[in-house]
Formats: C-alpha cells, structure tokens, sequence
C-alpha cells in the first residue's frame, strides 16, 4: 500500500576510490623511479668496477711492455720478473702472453699447456679489452696491445688475461645489495603513501560524519575545524544548507501569509452566507475577487523564488522591451513608446518574469501618463551606478506622483487614481519579484518629461 511505501535511498554513481587512485598513482611513479634509477645505478656499478678491473688489467700489460727486451737470438724475455705471483702459479686466473708471427710464443707459467688466441697477423696500438670464453670453464677478460721493441722489425702482440669470475662476483653481490634495496625502499614508499593517504583523506572521511551528524541531531551547519584544502568545499555545504533553509522559511512565510490574507475574505463569505443576506452573491463575488488577487501575488512570488534558486537566469533586456512595447501598444495605440540605451544588456533575471515587470511598469507609465513613454537602457545621467547592476529608467509625461506618496504605493492594494481600473497589486508584486532577484526599485520625477521616473536596478548576468 501507498501508505507503508518506504523512500529507499538511491545511492549515486561513483568513478570509483580517491585512494585507490592516488596509491595506484604513487605506485606507479615509484615502480618507474625505482626502475630507471635502478637501472642507471647498476650501470654506473658496473661500469666502475668494470673499468678498476680493466686498470689492472692495464698496469700488468705496461709492466710487461717496459720489462720486454729482444735477446741475441732475436726472441723476447723480460729483463726482470713480473710482481704477481699468480703468474707463476698454474691455472691461476691471471695470465700473460707475447705472440709473434714466425716466433714461439713467450708466456706466463699459470697458463701451463695453454695458449691465449690472440690473431698476431693484426695491429691494436692502443689496448684493446674483450671478454672471452676459450677456455673451459673460466670465462676471462682479455687486455692486448701490439708494440713492436727497440731492435727489432718484429710486431709482438703482448696479452694479459684475468679470469671474470671475481669481476662477476662483485657485479653480482652488489646487483644483489642494490635490488634488496630498492625493493627495501620501494615498499617503504609505498608503506609512506599508503600512510599519507590515509591520513591525507581522513578530514574527508570527517566531513561525512559531520553531513551524518546534520541529519541525525539536527545540527544546521558543519561548525568542527578542518584543513584549508577541504574548508571551501565545506563553506558551500553551509551556504548550500542556509539557501535550503532561507528557501524553506520564504515557503513558511508565503504560506502563512497567504492563509492570513484568505481568512478575512472566507470570514465574510462565511458570516454573509450564515446571516443569509440579500446581498450574498455580491459579496461572494466581491471576496472571491480579493482572494484570487492574494493567490496571483503569491503565486508571483513563489515563481520567482523557483527560478532564482535554479541559478541559471538570464535575460536580454532589449528584446525583451521590445515585446513589451508590441504588446502595450495594442492597448494604448494612441501613446508614443521611445526607447534608448544599451542593446546588448543581460541581466541576471527569468525572461518571463523580466517581461512581467517591464510589463507592468510600462503599461503603468501609459495608463497613467499624457501620452508619451520614454524606457533607457543604462542612461548616461543615472549617475555611479554599481558595475555590477543593469539600470533601467521609465518616464512619462502624466502628472507624477507627490514625494510623500511615493513609499506607499508599493503596498498591496494601494491606488492613487481611484478612477481607473485595476487591483493595485501590479506595484506589490513588481517589488516583491525585483527584491528576490536582488534588485531594487525607486520612484523619482522625471526632469525632461514631467511625469514618473521608475527607476529600475537589475544584476547583470555573469558573462
């Protein structure tokens, strides 16, 4: 049934959880940072000890050049014994050797039935380093260089080898120190922005205890302190709280006013028809009247609350005079419509009911003018008026009205010229419109045409 129906909360789309966003984010970032400082660290290792490795290889090699002498029988010997013993011991890791074409080869004792295959039939002035495989087992670094000796046309190719094992240990160990560490620091900095999150989203997860706290204790504002990131968006849950409850108290007041204004009418109705008095049906019609001039001035009102809460009205003022003036001269055909001023003014305001007021106000200046109505856009003469609000300034030639009778006018009811028809409540609603919109309106003498200057302020819409 209609009546146990409950109202079952819709929850919103979402595009899913900030945190999951910023920790893939910061995962992300991390993974690539570690990754690309990662990998140019263990270039720079590399290379270093790479490079340590090969100037040893280097000084062993020039140790060899400067000890190398050419013997009466035309071979080569070493003048005095290399510094390393390991060239003395077999299959040690580090060897020597001096090759030429046509020689027997001149090597290291550690090399014992080995030989170095070094190509003699090509020239490296410089040393020349390669990593090699030829012997089982041992992968070595090779260092060579060609030098032909004092004494001899001989070109004599000298190597120094060095097995890669202990350059591979240390590339190794310290690939493995500087992996363990990165992923050492990359859950660190994950563990960190996991933290910084969490702590970061907290006020988040206050201001939705706060929006609890507003529904369930009837608290009307979010009063508790929070981060200056998260305070703007809190400044607009109060505004938007006060709008919701200034919207609500305007509600109240319509409707209290309403009732109290149908009461008296509704009274007399009521006591003419218990009394049964001759004159009933024109009272009835009398009070029904006055009732329906209550409910369109409200009614008024309550349109022009909605469309200022919708925050989007806007209006071009020109063409909407020019409407009006279409429409105010098929009843006046015989006054004169000037109009003058800006064309291309908005303001802040519904089109409809901007056409109510100007309608109004216009067909009041020629009901009540001598013939002549003069409307301009942002006069030149209305002196500093506020940048912000679009003046609009309605003349006529009638007889005006006294100072000390401008402020009632306005009033609901209120009709200086008994002798025309009307409600008098054209000039209660014009106001009560232009004050919600924010505007303002006054009543002055014109100076150029002798009559009712209504001075209109309207506030421009945002560009």
């Amino acid at each position: 049934m209609a009546g146990n129906a409950k109202i079952t909360a819709v929850k919103p789309p979402h595009t899913g959880s900030l945190a999951r966003r910023m920790m893939l984010i910061a995962a992300g970032w991390i993974s690539i940072l570690l990754l690309v400082g990662g990998l140019a660290l263990d270039s720079a290792l590399t290379g270093l000890v790479t490079r340590n490795f090969d100037e040893q290889l280097s000084y062993m090699l020039l140790g060899m050049i400067g000890s190398a002498e050419i013997a009466p029988d035309g071979e080569v010997y070493f003048n005095r014994p290399l510094g390393d013993q390991r060239f003395l011991e077999p299959n040690s890791g580090l060897y020597w050797q001096i090759r030429a074409k046509g020689h027997e080869d001149f090597s290291s004792r550690s090399l014992w039935d080995l030989s170095i295959d070094v190509p003699a039939d090509h020239y490296d002035a410089k040393p020349h380093v390669y990593n090699s495989n030829q012997f089982p087992n041992e992968p070595l670094r090779i260092m060579e260089r060609a030098v032909i000796l004092p004494g001899s046309d001989t070109q004599w190719m000298f190597t120094v080898a060095a097995s890669r094992e202990e350059l591979d240990d240390q590339i190794k160990t310290f690939r493995s120190i500087l992996i363990y560490s990165f992923l050492v620091l990359g859950v660190g900095l994950l563990l960190m922005a996991g933290m910084q999150t969490w702590y970061g989203l907290f006020p988040l997860r206050h201001v939705r205890r706060a929006i609890q706290k507003l529904r369930t204790t009837g608290v009307s504002r979010v009063s508790d302190p929070l981060p200056l990131e998260v305070a703007p968006l809190v400044e607009e849950l109060n505004a938007l709280l006060a709008h919701t409850e200034n919207q609500a108290e305007e509600a109240r007041t319509h409707a209290g006013n309403l009732a109290h204004a149908l009461k008296t009418p509704l009274t007399v109705v009521t006591n003419a028809a218990t009394a049964k008095e001759p004159d009933l049906d024109k009272t009835v019609i009398r009070e029904v009247g006055n009732m329906r001039r209550h409910v369109d001035h409200h009614l008024a009102r309550a349109r022009a609350v909605g469309r200022r809460s919708a925050g989007m009205a806007r209006a071009e003022v020109w063409p909407s005079l020019e409407a009006v003036f279409r429409a105010v001269e098929r009843l006046y055909d015989t006054t004169r419509f000037d109009l003058d001023g800006d064309h291309g003014a908005t303001v802040a305001v519904e089109k409809q009911d901007l056409e109510e007021l100007l309608g109004n106000l216009i067909e009041n200046a020629a009901k009540y003018g001598g013939g002549s109505v003069f409307v301009t856009v942002n006069p030149a003469s209305a002196g500093k008026a506020p940048a912000n609000m679009c003046e609009i300034w309605i003349e006529d030639d009638g007889m005006g009205i006294p100072e000390e009778e401008r402020p009632r006018i306005f009033d609901r009811g209120a009709r200086l010229d008994t002798g025309k028809p009307g409600t008098g409540l054209g000039l209660a609603i014009v106001r009560d419109v232009v004050e919600i919109y924010g505007g303002t309106i006054a009543l002055a003498e014109s100076e150029d045409m002798g009559g009712l200057l209504v001075k209109l302020r309207l506030p421009r819409a945002a560009v």
